[in-house]
């Protein structure tokens, strides 16, 4: 096994990242070691470092929880896995308690998060638990046009949506109703599509919204300009004219943000499924009794299941979402100015970290 190891670690909230070599050593039981092929830049990322959103292991820690990469080292009963691509799971459940036996993985009390309560992928290497790991499948890869590091996005900016897509039970004909379409939410679109969905797409970027619309939005709205009421009644109207429900919407709230959650909370109607996608740490003020008069659930969304990981995969791999529009790949060296860009809003798509470019 290679000797040569790098990490950009994290010391402090807004302290410069700090680049440092490693020894690889030999996975421990049920663990195996591999070498990153890219690691995308979340959201999630900057809150840890710019906001100070807790993280469970001690710094210094390596941030980077959307991981693809090939396995290079394995431990005993792991050895199939050795030479394979794959992606690692952005929640990693133990795999045998009650929860996830039950079905509830992501809620696994024992689950291991990248960059959160282990080492994470902004670095060369990357020792995890075998535990949910997804094949990659090359020649598909290669057929799609992507590499590896490419769908390192994969294993949160897609499984995300899709999980928070298959809980909210989407059927062909359904109306669907994305809040925000940055990077999750652009891809919470594509897969509501894909599921037979009609899509609106809301945001406040309009250059987003016009790309949305080449990318599964059957309508897109600006929300600096239609709000409030007059955003319901225009999704109104283009249900009906479109023939579509008027009820049972499934909601979307990707953006993160205040406005965007009470712009979600808003759009309820009868029988309405609204799923908390995106995070802040801002809270807002809303009437939970309209849950109960409309007949509405509201569905909190972490991560995604293993489980579900190959088939949100295949959606990728089988073009029916597309990916390359979306991503940039840098050199994980210049890990600082991309989170600098990312913070400050400058990139208009999601990066990809690459450890040897």
């Amino acid at each position: 096994m290679s000797k040569s190891a790098f990490r950009w670690s994290m010391t402090a909230v807004g302290e410069p990242l700090v680049r440092s070599e490693f020894d690889l050593v030999q996975p421990g039981e049920g663990e195996v070691t591999v070498e990153v092929a890219g690691c995308g830049v979340c959201h999630t990322d900057l809150g840890y470092y710019y906001d100070g959103v807790r993280f469970n292991h001690a710094p210094p820690l390596t941030l980077g929880h959307e991981i693809s990469g090939r396995v290079i080292a394995t431990s005993k009963g792991a050895e199939a896995w050795q030479g394979k691509a794959v992606l690692i799971p952005a929640v990693i459940p133990c795999g045998v308690c009650d929860l996830c036996l039950s079905g509830h993985g992501t809620i696994c009390r024992q689950q291991r998060m990248p960059g959160n309560d282990i080492q994470g992928g902004f670095a060369s290497h990357i020792t995890v638990p075998v535990q949910g790991l997804c094949p990659v499948d090359e020649q598909k890869l290669a057929a799609a046009g992507l590499e590896l590091a490419d769908i390192s996005v994969v294993a949160d900016a897609v499984t995300t949506p899709y999980q928070a897509v298959v809980q909210s039970e989407v059927q062909p004909g359904d109306l669907a109703i994305v809040i925000g379409i940055g990077g999750v939410g652009g891809y919470a679109v594509q897969v509501a599509k894909a599921f037979g969905a009609t899509v609106v797409a809301i945001d406040v970027d309009q250059v987003k919204l016009d790309n949305m619309a080449n990318y599964g939005a059957g309508l897109t709205i600006n929300s600096r300009e239609v709000q409030g009421k007059d955003l319901k009644k225009a999704i109104l109207a283009f249900a009906k004219e479109k023939g579509l429900p008027q009820t049972c919407w499934k909601i979307f709230e990707c953006s993160g943000t205040v406005p965007g959650q009470e712009t979600a909370f808003g759009l309820l109607t009868f029988g309405a499924t609204l799923s908390v996608v995106g995070f802040t740490m801002n809270k807002i003020e809303l009437r939970l009794s309209n849950l109960m008069a409309f007949h509405a659930r509201a569905l909190g969304n972490w991560g995604c299941l293993t489980e579900l990981y190959p088939a949100a995969l295949d959606l990728v791999l089988d073009q029916k979402i597309a990916l390359a529009p979306f991503i940039e790949k840098h050199p994980l060296d210049n890990i600082t100015q991309v989170f600098t860009d990312a913070h400050e809003h400058k990139l208009t798509r999601r990066a990809i970290l690459v450890p040897n470019p």
